[in-house]
């Protein structure tokens, strides 16, 4: 019925953005940043003695 389309499409807005919101969460929270590679990283580097 024509009459039901409104409140199907409210449906259809409200999942999207629940989900979207959810799927948007679980991707901010999985993220791990990798410091302890970084600082590893950093202590390697080679210190240069310029001789002019």
């Amino acid at each position: 019925m024509p009459q039901m389309a409104p409140m199907s499409w409210l449906i259809m807005f409200t999942m999207f953005c629940m989900t979207l919101m959810v799927v948007s969460t679980i991707n901010y929270y999985m993220y791990t940043p990798m410091i302890e590679k970084t600082m590893q990283e950093m202590k390697i580097t080679k210190k240069m003695n310029w001789k002019w």
